[in-house]
């Protein structure tokens, strides 16, 4: 750090005003906006932050999320008159990330110092900049036992299926998704991107082929009922031959057709929260809520914690465990107890 203390730091950052400077980055440079700092940098530095997002992140949603902090701290330090690339400080960084802390979660403000510090090591390595101002900055300390995304009692996941309308195409269709999602613990990003292709045979039995993040694939044998929904949703649909194809296609208004577009997170997770409400959870569930619900429901049927983070496709069990729920209805008892 330098001598002179940086200049124009903050009070407070309660009103920074929204990102303006990187709009929906997707796989190629269009549609990442640099902002001034990098501009006023040159050329190599202008390339170097494009290759950063596009070359080392490639995974859409990482991409999107870290190009989303990273511009929210650079407009941050403009409106306070640090424009220059190499006027970037710690004490810049480590103030807006003490900033955030009163805004955001632990996960998210760490979140955007990861994308800070990854950017600002690349700048480094691509020789920039001299130093990265932002790793010698520490985030807040969060220590997670228990995921938070709130999952569905059996009866509960029970209920929502026996609501669906699965005399309509778009039912039958819903239907096989949350299906996959719950009985194969896939991800949502995974489950929209299946292809028809993705949904095989192999000895006796279907399988389905997930694409997860980091380029990894991973095949996941079909419950028996998972495979009577998938079935009767393809024969519905008339695209089992279309093998290249979206498995799960985005529907045309309110006409009960489907369209040749895959459906999107978005709109999977608009159709659940509709589903839910129809069936009278009063839970705010989203996607993820589905495989928690299938791992806790498979451990509580006796399924080991080893072979549930297989069949998720998580690296460490810790991950896995935190989809574990059984301990809530142990809590739950013992509260009871407290009779007088």
């Amino acid at each position: 750090m330098t001598e002179n203390p940086p200049k124009n730091l903050p009070a407070e950052t309660e009103n920074t005003p929204p990102d303006q400077t990187l709009k929906r980055p997707d796989a190629t440079t269009r549609g990442l906006v640099l902002p001034r700092a990098i501009t006023d940098a040159g050329a190599h530095a202008a390339k170097s932050f494009l290759e950063y997002f596009v070359a080392t992140i490639r995974n859409p949603n990482t991409r999107g999320a870290y190009a989303q902090a990273v511009g929210q701290f650079f407009r941050w330090a403009e409106v306070r008159g640090v424009t220059a690339l190499g006027a970037i400080e710690p004490l810049h960084v480590a103030t807006y990330i003490e900033g955030l802390q009163g805004r955001l979660a632990p996960p998210s403000v760490k979140q955007h110092l990861a994308a800070i510090r990854m950017l600002f090591d690349f700048l480094v390595v691509r020789q920039v900049v001299r130093v990265n101002p932002a790793a010698s900055v520490r985030g807040p300390s969060y220590i997670l036992t228990k995921g938070k995304t709130p999952i569905l009692a059996p009866e509960d996941a029970r209920a929502l299926f026996d609501t669906l309308r699965t005399e309509t195409l778009v039912g039958l269709r819903d239907r096989a998704l949350i299906g996959v999602m719950i009985y194969s613990f896939a991800r949502v990003s995974a489950v929209v991107t299946l292809r028809v292709e993705d949904y095989f045979p192999q000895g006796k039995r279907w399988w389905l082929r997930f694409r997860e993040k980091g380029g990894k694939t991973h095949e996941m044998p079909a419950h028996h009922t998972l495979e009577e929904y998938i079935d009767a949703y393809l024969g519905a649909a008339g695209i089992g031959d279309d093998k290249k194809a979206p498995l799960f296609r985005a529907a045309l208004g309110k006409t009960g057709r489907l369209t040749e577009r895959g459906l999107s997170r978005h709109n999977a997770f608009q159709m659940i929260r509709r589903r839910a409400k129809d069936a009278g959870i009063r839970v705010a569930i989203g996607c993820h809520s589905f495989r928690g619900t299938g791992i806790t429901i498979y451990l509580q049927n006796g399924g080991e914690l080893e072979m549930a983070q297989r069949m998720a496709g998580h690296a460490s069990p810790r991950t896995t465990k935190l989809y574990d729920r059984r301990a809530d209805e142990i809590t739950l008892d013992e509260v009871e107890r407290v009779v007088f």
